[in-house]
């Protein structure tokens, strides 16, 4: 399995994905011209992954905003994490999000409640 690496750009997040310390990273924006297009490698890692886990996988997410098509993409990530989860391996997703901004983590709170994984939402105060 490689690491994946995508450098951020105004419109799309940096991912970082690492097979062997099981430590994956979203941050920045995500509002991509064609969210289907930039989450496709993302959720085919993560299916790859599956094959053979890290002991522990660690999903750091931290989003200033994203539209409403890469909010489906992000749940089809969740969702991949969270059949890690069902098949015993140990998932952990750090949802950041700043101290005024109630939307994101609303946002978080909305997809802890779908997924059935540890979520644990982390206020990133100036």
């Amino acid at each position: 399995m490689e690491l994946i690496s995508i450098d951020g750009t105004p419109k799309t997040p940096s991912v970082s994905m690492n097979p062997q310390t099981g430590l994956i990273e979203i941050k920045g924006r995500s509002i991509p011209e064609n969210s289907i297009e930039f989450y496709k490698p993302v959720v085919d890692w993560l299916e790859e992954y599956s094959k053979g886990t890290a002991p522990k996988t660690v999903v750091n997410i931290q989003l200033e905003y994203f539209n409403t098509s890469s909010s489906k993409c992000i749940l089809d990530v969740f969702k991949k994490l969270e059949m890690l989860s069902k098949d015993q391996n140990d998932v952990l997703i750090n949802w950041y999000y700043e101290e005024d901004d109630e939307d994101m983590l609303e946002a978080g709170e909305d997809y802890e409640s779908i997924i059935k994984v540890p979520f644990k939402m982390i206020q990133i105060v100036d």
